[in-house]
């Protein structure tokens, strides 16, 4: 049980980490998302299941929901890269 924290413990920092070099917004989301299931997971080890599932909820749920939301109207979510480009091109 010890190795699983610990290696939950790692994935986190490596979560923390990943997402402030991400250039791209949708893969610094699921990087956010990830961390928030991993940090829940790691609430449950401590015995606290409340936390645990708000964590998962709000964290992982509703505001990486509400991040896919803003992304999508600020146009941050491209559906083709080279379309794009093209676009920015002309």
């Amino acid at each position: 049980m010890e190795i699983f924290k610990i290696i939950l413990l790692v994935l986190l920092v490596v979560c923390a980490i990943s997402v402030s070099f991400s250039k791209n917004l949708l893969n610094s989301i699921l990087i956010y998302m990830s961390y928030s299931l991993i940090m829940s997971m790691i609430w449950i080890l401590l015995e606290s299941p409340d936390l645990a599932v708000t964590e998962a909820a709000v964290g992982a749920g509703v505001t990486s929901v509400l991040f896919f939301v803003t992304l999508k109207k600020i146009h941050g979510l491209a559906h083709n890269p080279e379309e794009e480009s093209s676009d920015e091109s002309n």
